[in-house]
């Protein structure tokens, strides 16, 4: 019989499905070297994801919201693209949403930048185009510098597109739904509330040297 939510104890499921992680390791054919039911074609690789999202819808039951996170890149390549077209991504989601997925967390590096040629839209609006399903878009919210690794990268200034300003008009438009924030949160713990109010100069810039401290 399927779980009530109060006996689950919370209100959603995220299945983490990126960033070169397990679940991502079947989707991604650089990692995924297997030749049985699991690899090959592009509906082998992903049907790990798929037997995993069907379980769970089959445990919480139809009214229960199932979130899944993906993203292009991965640990080991940040330039690696799962889906290199639309048509491509839209055969991929469209897989997901028959699982039983009713949200999707697109997770990129950096929200502003656009997932194809020829569209602004980032991940995140490439999949609320193609599902008009609820979506969370996240990737250096906050942040006014790279923490990747790539140097001292600027991220902040009136005209870059990385601003809060930038992230609402995309909201806005309806690109996505919800946004998610990673790193400026170990910076300011508050950011949400000082973002409401307008607090812009009070937040904190992170550092990489603030995951090494527990406050």
């Amino acid at each position: 019989a399927a779980a009530d939510s109060k006996d689950i104890g919370f209100d959603a499921i995220e299945v983490h499905g990126a960033h070169g992680y397990l679940v991502d390791q079947f989707f991604w054919e650089g990692t995924n070297q297997r030749n049985d039911k699991y690899g090959g074609s592009f509906e082998n690789r992903a049907r790990f994801a798929i037997e995993i999202v069907e379980a769970i819808r089959a445990a919480v039951g139809e009214d229960f919201p199932i979130i899944f996170r993906f993203s292009q890149w991965k640990q080991q390549d940040y330039n690696a693209k799962l889906c290199q077209s639309p048509e491509e991504l839209e055969t991929f989601l469209t897989l997901l949403t028959n699982a039983g997925v009713d949200i999707f967390h697109a997770s990129t590096r950096r929200f502003w930048l656009p997932e194809f040629e020829g569209s602004d839209l980032n991940l995140a609006g490439w999949t609320k185009k193609l599902t008009n399903k609820p979506v969370i878009t996240v990737g250096s919210v906050g942040l006014d510098s790279d923490f990747t690794g790539e140097g001292s990268m600027d991220l902040s200034g009136t005209s870059n597109p990385t601003g809060i300003d930038g992230l609402l008009e995309r909201l806005n438009n309806n690109e996505f739904d919800l946004v998610a924030v990673g790193r400026a949160l170990i910076a300011n713990p508050d950011w949400a509330n000082r973002v409401r109010d307008g607090g812009f100069d009070e937040l904190a810039s992170y550092e990489k040297d603030q995951l090494l401290t527990l406050v």
